[in-house]
């Protein structure tokens, strides 16, 4: 059982009329439905409990699980998807349930561009009941990592039971003999037929079926069919063995006999339990079984362990045999009734401080950079549950920064913007369909609306969006303790918080921590998980994001139950990045997969891609963002960083990052401060990525330059702290969001004192600000250096001007004219990638201009309202004297557009993915532009007028 508490305020929730709102202090959710509700086969919108027995545990049923696709059906409606469990993987039949143990992955792509793995599910064999014609699957029970499934036709029934790190499938069968059927085409070599132990080995595969005491298996004449009447009885397991073809045949008999010993324990529940001790900065996790004997007496069982645990098992000698999965290495415990891991917590910030010069040119820089966003420091983007959340964070990095350097109005703002969104968005008034939450009693969720990329239909990405809500919330509390009590709006951050990742196992109002596998260590995005190669996630770095507002709430709340929740998922997923997102120590990828990081991981592999870019610097960067205070584990490994950093360089062909260039160097400075801040220099007209400001990434990065690299040989007894080490010199980072001063210690000897409120850094760089509560301390604004207004470009049609506007008539001009848009054709769901087709042309005549060197600039606002999967692309061509032949063509690619109305915009930072022929001068030009959409099955519609800017490379 999980250690955790109940909050230490109980939250009180007042029942109204189903129309109005449900209050949580001074907050309140609805529950009436304002839009999509998650969405399936038959009638799940309104019964999740369709394909679940009566049998099944109470309360909310979960979701964003490896087996969801069985329970939340979308794909097919009768037997689910693959369900991947390493090292097993399974799949509902008619007759049974399918088993694949999957050792030689399929690799496609290349060294440059896309590429994926994946150990794809491949069947060996069917486990069932003879007879047996199910029409469907369901879920009889579940528990952390385990699943239950039922197939019944009425007369034969096989109940399994199958999980995470079983080499083991539990079966109860009752209706006829128990069955293994071989696969269409595969034939089976039967090493053992000992009494109620069957011996087989299918595609280079060992298995050991076990019956009861005193029943044998027999074989049809082809040998294809084993059945058992399992001596009257109705159990019989099933084990993959950790061998290979090379195997001798007495180490493959000595390890089904040893097998055998447990083969009647069938596990029969999991449950994870966690404890975070302060002193000495670890995490225990133990990860517990629980068994029912069969026969006999027995308790032990047969865990794999997967790399993120057997590197910091504590206790237990593995055997030597591994399993290949797509997570590595699996190693064996066997006799087991638990297994305990110790990691390292490492500390966490509320933002890196500010050691750097206090005077001077960049003080002034920094300066300047806050004082530009106090008019809007979210720059919100869209109007959705996650472009509200990025638009929180890029304030609250604002807020925290602006509060450390003694900017108070930059700070008030960024407070100011951030309290005004979270009451809006936690207040909810009958009849109101957006900026609020409401509940779904049957799914046991909490959906904000407007939602995005599937959150109401598919319970989507709670976690990612969620998380940034919730750490913004963290950083007003500081200020405001009052605004987030339990009274006030604490308790909305709270069932946030409870629905992504539920802390709590009694309250069955969610399911226990949903979004997180906690035997595979990490989150899953999908909801239902419904895909062939099982549940995915992309962002791993914004699910760390989620773990460290825990962490940061339940700090400067005192609400130790979330904090250590945060701990736990956070040391346990940060070591599972490392693996399966990173390969740090290249131990996990197929020895032939050519990339050192993969953009998604899936239950059966990883890829190099994402649901929304085919751009390197995506791919690869979709892992870094947000940079935040929580997230220098990704600097852990220095020499990881500065080779993940050139592998996008050399996959982009570039020598600087064409897109999200502030995150590549916010992450460079993880591993390499020094060249970070030299690249920031050189390119500090940088067009920030959305949750990014100019101030936060000159920030981080001029102070990681100063501080050095993370150090994770020294720990501290309080969750936010840091080490950096720099030229061999220690900076001791220790900040105190709380009313009351704090002592740290650190694991060298090293002690702080901390004031309420501070961060206070010791060592080679000694420094101590930010504001207590309340936000009195901060020195004034420095005044800003005044910014020259541009000089603007004079209206009318000379043919010199390199800025061109898209106008409705199909023409390029240097005067905006009026403001509209037009209408881009759909893909017909066909790739057009680099082709245009059915494009809209722009055209600009007679010009003369000297080309400058490079290529064009643009800046257009796109939009494919509520189209999924729509891809905007634009190419520019230059005919240099009008002759009629394009002499210069550049092809950019393209924008993959969201499904929110609303514009986006879509620039050149997407880069330039081919050119051909020489760029030249123009004399007489001429320079077409063409729209398409590359990918969708739906129209976009692009602007016109000022929202429709082309700069030309030309003077």
């Amino acid at each position: 059982m999980a250690v955790a508490a109940l909050l230490g305020a109980v939250l009180t929730v007042l029942d109204t009329p189903a129309a109005g709102a449900d209050t949580v202090g001074a907050g309140s959710y609805t529950t009436t439905a304002p839009g999509p509700l998650p969405s399936g086969c038959a009638d799940l919108s309104t019964n999740p409990r369709h394909w679940v027995t009566a049998d099944a545990p109470a309360g909310a049923v979960p979701t964003n699980d490896w087996w969801s696709s069985i329970l939340w059906k979308r794909t097919n409606c009768a037997y689910g998807e693959p369900l991947f469990a390493q090292p097993l993987g399974f799949r509902a039949r008619s007759a049974g349930l399918g088993v694949s143990y999957s050792t030689k992955p399929t690799i496609s792509g290349s060294a440059k561009g896309v590429g994926e793995y994946h150990f794809d599910y491949t069947e060996d064999f069917v486990a069932g009941v003879a007879g047996l014609n199910a029409p469907e699957v369901k879920v009889d029970d579940w528990s952390d990592w385990t699943v239950s499934p039922v197939l019944s036709d009425g007369t034969h029934t096989l109940r399994a039971t199958i999980g995470s790190g079983l080499p083991f499938a539990y079966f109860r069968a009752t209706g006829g003999d128990a069955q293994i059927k071989v696969a269409s085409g595969a034939t089976a070599d039967v090493w053992s037929r000992s009494g109620p132990m069957l011996g087989y080995t299918i595609a280079g595969h060992d298995y050991a079926a076990f019956a009861p005491s005193g029943a044998t298996w027999s074989a049809d004449g082809s040998g294809t069919t084993f059945t058992s009447s399992l001596a009257g009885k109705d159990y019989f397991s099933i084990a993959v063995l950790p061998t290979t073809p090379s195997t001798p045949a007495t180490d493959r008999a000595a390890l089904a006999d040893e097998y055998a010993e447990y083969a009647h324990n069938h596990v029969t529940g999991t449950a994870v339990s966690y404890a975070y001790d302060e002193a000495s900065s670890t995490v225990t996790t133990k990860y517990g079984f629980t068994t029912t004997a069969m026969e006999g007496t027995g308790k032990g069982t047969v865990a794999a362990l997967m790399p993120h645990q057997w590197r910091h098992l504590a206790g237990g000698s593995p055997l030597p045999q591994r399993y290949i999965s797509s997570r590595g290495p699996l190693k064996v415990l066997t006799g087991i009734t638990s297994f305990t891991t110790s990691m390292v917590f490492h500390g966490v910030l509320p933002e890196v401080p500010a050691v750097a010069d206090s005077s001077g040119a960049d003080a002034t820089t920094l300066q300047n950079h806050l004082n530009a966003e106090k008019a809007d420091p979210t720059r919100q983007q869209s109007d959705d549950t996650y472009w509200t959340g990025k638009g929180l964070g890029r304030a609250a990095r604002l807020a925290e920064i602006a509060d450390q350097t003694g900017n108070t109005a930059v700070r008030d703002a960024a407070l100011a913007a951030i309290k005004s969104k979270l009451t809006d968005w936690f207040t909810a008034s009958p009849g109101e369909t957006g900026h609020l939450f409401y509940y779904d009693d049957k799914w046991g969720t909490l959906i904000g609306y407007p939602a995005s990329y599937g959150s109401d239909q598919e319970l989507n990405d709670h976690h990612f969006h969620y998380g940034y809500y919730i750490a913004a919330a963290a950083t007003l509390a500081r200020f405001d303790p009052a605004w987030a009590g339990s009274t006030q709006y604490g308790g909305m951050v709270d069932l946030l918080i409870r629905d992504a990742d539920n802390y709590d196992r009694a309250d069955k109002r969610f399911p226990y921590l949903r979004d997180f596998d906690i035997y595979s260590g990490h989150d899953w995005a999908s909801g239902h998980g419904s895909f062939a190669a099982g549940n995915n996630q992309e962002s791993s770095s914004e699910g760390m994001n989620f773990d460290n507002a825990l962490i940061q709430w339940g700090t400067a709340t005192g609400n130790k139950a979330v904090r250590d929740a945060g701990i736990y998922m956070y040391t346990t997923q940060a070591a599972a990045v490392q693996d399966y997102w990173f390969d740090t120590k290249d131990e996990i990828y197929p020895s032939d997969f050519p990339h050192k990081e993969v953009g998604m991981v899936w239950g059966n592999g990883g890829a190099y891609s994402t649901w929304f870019s085919s751009a390197p610097e995506q791919i690869q960067g979709i892992n870094l963002l947000p940079v935040t205070g929580g997230h220098l584990y990704l600097g852990d490994d220095p020499a990881y960083v500065k080779a993940n950093y050139q592998e996008m360089l050399d996959q982009a062909g570039k020598t600087q990052p064409g897109i999200w260039p502030d995150i590549w160097y916010e992450y460079l400075a993880l591993g390499d401060g020094d060249a970070a801040l030299a690249d920031f220099r050189a390119n500090s007209s940088l067009t920030s990525e959305e949750g990014e400001s100019k101030a936060h990434t000159f920030h981080w990065i001029r102070n990681l330059a100063a501080l050095g690299t993370v150090d994770t040989g020294v720990t501290a007894d309080s969750p936010l702290t840091a080490v950096f080490v720099k030229n061999g010199a220690r900076t001791y980072v220790a900040a105190d969001t709380t009313a009351a001063a704090i002592t740290v210690h650190f694991s060298d000897g090293t002690t702080v004192q901390v004031p309420a409120g501070k961060t206070v850094t010791a060592g080679a760089h000694t420094w101590t600000g930010g504001s207590g509560p309340g936000g009195t301390d901060p020195t004034p604004t420095p005044t800003p250096t005044p910014t020259p207004t541009p000089t603007p470009t004079p209206p009318g049609n000379s043919g010199t001007s390199p800025t061109l506007y898209l106008s409705g008539d199909g023409t390029l001009t240097d005067t905006a004219g009026t403001a509209g848009s037009v209408t881009v054709a759909s893909a017909d769901s066909v790739n057009h990638d680099g082709t245009p087709y059915r494009p809209l042309a722009f055209t600009a005549s007679g010009l003369n201009m000297k080309y400058a060197g490079g290529t064009a600039r643009f800046d257009l606002a796109v939009d494919a309202q509520q189209a999924v999967g729509n891809g905007v692309q634009l190419q520019v061509s230059y005919d240099c004297t009008g002759s009629g032949t394009w002499d210069r063509v550049e092809t950019y690619r393209y924008f993959a557009t969201d499904p929110v109305p609303g514009w986006e915009h879509y620039t050149d930072a997407a880069g330039l993915a081919s050119a051909t022929g020489t760029s030249c001068d123009l004399r007489n030009g001429t320079v077409r532009v063409l729209i398409w959409n590359a990918l969708g099955h739906a129209p976009s519609t692009v602007a016109t007028g000022t929202q429709a800017v082309v700069r030309l490379p030309f003077t």
